[in-house]
């Protein structure tokens, strides 16, 4: 029980029509209790909003400055990407990026980073969007690799199929590295780059025994890759927590929360939700990525820290 870390899923754009500083000082103010009682924090990577479901004029955050400015202000927790679009920057200078923040906050960087999805939101913003997935697979490893490189050797040159490095210095070295969060769930692709190249990973699924089967399936990878399928850190998000007092209640929270799907949601009383996440210890998640339906309210968040957390630090 111990081992168990739990994570706040920053939100990255309103779903109450909050706008500016508004939206900001909600986000501060869950953020004061989420320091005083979390593990980590997270933040994703997008310029407008993902969900379909929200205007796409909503103000949204964008990842690694907010990432940069919560970690100086908030110094207790890990902070982490949930996760980087490997294609919105050039890999060698997000490995510069994140060795810099890694020495103004040593140890509280989680390296999270993704193959890319969101069509549109590349077209709008001027990148080219390679439509076969094994292509964004292919260069989310490469990255990854030029990143690890230029973290623990000097003088780094690499020649990809689609990045280049030559003789590249990057110091101050990140000490210690950040740990390597690969996101996605692809059983032929995606996890085969997880068993090469992660730390820690993400990779979906809607239900514990979905959860085990890729989880199944990376294990294999490993057994293939030659390496240590043990030292992952499996982590699972969910994006609708509803928690109160009553059942009544939260269920009133969550159906009122546009992330809310019955398959997904953790929903109830803090014993209901010790319940509900157990299954999910048990097929071996040690961190949880939490986002609140209670937002901006902080309510819930406090709730779950006062009457959830201590269930699990035994």
């Amino acid at each position: 029980m111990a081992s168990v870390k739990f994570g706040w899923r920053v939100p990255d754009f309103p779903t109450d029509g909050s706008r500016g500083q508004g939206f900001i000082d909600q986000i501060h103010q869950s953020l004061e209790v989420v320091d005083e009682h979390f593990d980590s924090a997270w933040v994703a990577d997008h310029f407008v909003p993902w969900a379909d479901w929200q205007a796409v004029e909503t103000d949204t955050i964008e990842c690694w400055t907010t990432l940069s400015f919560m970690a100086a202000r908030y110094t207790r927790l890990m902070w982490g990407t949930i996760v980087l679009c490997q294609s919105y920057r050039n890999p060698a200078l997000l490995a510069k990026m994140a060795a810099s923040l890694c020495s103004l906050a040593p140890g509280r960087v989680i390296f999270g980073i993704g193959a890319g999805w969101k069509e549109d939101e590349y077209r709008a913003y001027g990148y080219s969007y390679p439509a076969r997935p094994a292509v964004r697979i292919a260069q989310l490893e490469e990255a990854v690799t030029i990143a690890r490189r230029l973290w623990t050797e000097d003088a780094v040159s690499f020649e990809g199929m689609h990045y280049q490095i030559q003789q590249a210095y990057l110091n101050p070295k990140p000490d210690p590295l950040p740990p390597i969060m690969i996101g996605g769930g692809g059983e032929q692709l995606t996890l085969r780059v997880v068993a090469r190249q992660a730390d820690w990973c993400n990779p979906g699924g809607s239900s514990p025994e979905e959860f085990q089967h890729k989880l199944d399936v990376l294990r294999q990878h490993c057994a293939t890759e030659g390496t240590d399928y043990d030292r992952i850190v499996k982590t699972a998000g969910f994006e609708c927590v509803a928690i109160a007092p009553t059942e009544a209640e939260a269920r009133a929270v969550a159906e009122r929360n546009p992330f809310y799907s019955s398959k997904t949601a953790l929903v109830g009383t803090p014993e209901m939700i010790v319940t509900q996440l157990q299954p999910w210890i048990d097929v071996g998640v040690t961190h949880f990525l939490l986002r609140f339906a209670n937002f901006p309210d902080p309510a819930g968040v406090r709730l779950f820290a006062t009457e959830v957390l201590p269930a699990f630090r035994g």
